[in-house]
């Protein structure tokens, strides 16, 4: 654990205290502050009141005496309304922070010179984040990963400068981290997510640019406008900024012919082959290798330990997983793709796909993806969406009310195997799990099992 040192005498009152919150509060005790934590669900402060730390009802707190207000990521800061706590806060001036905020000041405080190496996007950041790691951990280095994909960052080993930190930033996090100064910062997409949260588009990616703007090397992605936007921003009030794309640029990290490419001024200088890295598949984790590989290349590693650390990478759970295949079928858990956005990257990477789709909603529904229903070869809806879904793919497509991942599964596995080409049967539900599934891991897992019940399934072996 982290202790959070800096905020030691401190006042501090916390919000939250599910995973990252409890220990966001242990890590504040343990570094000394005077703190007061709550939740809204009286278990999670009896839970936090029988490990030692301080609780109390925070509508009788004072807060003109506080020194800061700690939030947990999934407490509301604006959208759709600001959180009772933060209106109390606000009306005194209070600070605003989260545990990203914390970990930031005590690597400022205790190990400035280590790597910090912060990720965000709306896609792909999960996989560029353990992309990144497993490169760095395979040559050797000491490396710690943690934030949004699923390791709370002050969970993580105690700071040393020759130690890496590599934290997958969420949205809500950075706005909950006005200082966030890391050495370096990944911003790979942007496209409209969240927006219950944010408000707009445009609120939502100007907290994203937050994470590159102070960052002191920052890689940006170049396949979007928005990120397109911020990138030019940044460079003309003087900042340098690495590009990285799924396809060629004039200067950065582009990729042509499966082979990552570092281009200055036109001129191109092979990097790294990514061909038949089964984990990288598909033009998206070309964007997530040439994020990763400048990254790397930053803090010093080699072409050659980048390539080995590559050839290895085992692959993200819940996303483009290949659970394993059933004669010429192939399964493939992509859970993860909870938007549109994220759906086109699995549906553009296969074809014959036997597609199971689904949820709560997202903004936009599945329109975007009408350019890919040629790969589709039927669909099969789940989840409360599934007639929204059904008057989108219309005519299109063939598809069929599954309403269930189970029923789902057993029936695209049947038409799957009788089809005469090679066929994916693939969850990728371009929707929020949250109408029958508590997060995407447990639909993502269950996928699994449904898939594991198939008669003669070869699990799927990796590299």
């Amino acid at each position: 654990m982290i202790s959070v040192t800096t905020r030691k005498g401190q006042k501090i009152a916390l919000f939250g205290l599910g995973g990252s919150g409890m220990v966001t509060a242990e890590a504040l005790v343990a570094g000394g502050a005077e703190l007061t934590a709550f939740d809204d669900n009286p278990a999670k402060v009896e839970e936090a009141s029988g490990k030692g730390i301080p609780t109390g009802n925070l509508r009788e707190f004072d807060f003109s005496k506080a020194d800061a207000l700690v939030l947990a990521p999934g407490v509301p800061l604006t959208h759709p309304k600001p959180h009772w706590t933060v209106d109390l806060a606000s009306l005194h001036n209070v600070p605003i922070v989260g545990d990203v905020e914390l970990f930031a000041d005590e690597r400022r405080a205790l190990a400035p010179h280590c790597q910090f190496i912060a990720i965000t996007g709306t896609n792909g950041k999960s996989t560029t984040t353990a992309l990144i790691s497993h490169i760095l951990a395979s040559s050797g280095r000491d490396v710690q990963m943690g934030g949004n994909i699923g390791r709370a960052v002050l969970s993580l080993d105690e700071l040393f400068n020759d130690r890496i930190y590599v934290v997958e930033c969420s949205s809500y996090q950075i706005d909950l981290a006005p200082q966030l100064d890391p050495s370096i910062g990944i911003l790979l997409n942007l496209a409209p997510d969240h927006l219950d949260r944010h408000g707009t588009m445009e609120h939502y990616s100007e907290i994203k640019s937050r994470l590159v703007a102070k960052s002191t090397t920052s890689i940006i992605g170049n396949d979007d406008a928005h990120c397109v936007d911020i990138a030019s921003r940044l460079e003309q009030s003087g900042k340098s900024i690495t590009r990285i794309s799924n396809q060629n640029l004039n200067s950065g990290y582009g990729v042509l012919d499966e082979q990552v490419v570092s281009f200055n001024s036109g001129d191109e200088n092979f990097v790294a082959n990514l061909h038949g890295i089964a984990t990288l598949r598909g033009r998206h984790n070309a964007q997530n290798a040439a994020a990763a590989i400048a990254t790397c290349r930053a803090v010093g590693l080699s072409d050659e330990e980048i390539q080995t650390g590559l050839n290895s990478f085992p692959g993200l759970a819940h996303r483009m997983e290949i659970i394993g295949s059933v004669d010429d079928v192939l399964y493939v858990n992509d859970s993860k793709g909870t938007n549109a956005d994220a759906a086109a990257m699995a549906l553009a990477s296969f074809e014959n796909i036997h597609w199971i789709a689904g949820g709560l909603s997202k903004e936009g529904g599945i329109e975007s993806l009408r350019p890919l229903f040629g790969r589709i070869n039927k669909a099969y809806l789940i989840g409360e969406v599934a007639p929204e879904f059904s008057v989108t793919l219309g005519n299109d497509v063939v598809f069929e009310i599954s309403q269930t991942l189970d029923v789902a599964v057993a029936n695209a596995a049947n038409d799957a195997e009788q089809s005469k080409d090679k066929a994916v049967v693939m969850l990728s539900p371009a929707c929020a799990s949250f109408d029958q599934y508590p997060n995407f891991e447990i639909r993502g897992e269950a996928f699994r099992t449904e898939v594991e019940k198939l008669n003669n399934l070869i699990p799927y072996g990796g590299i």
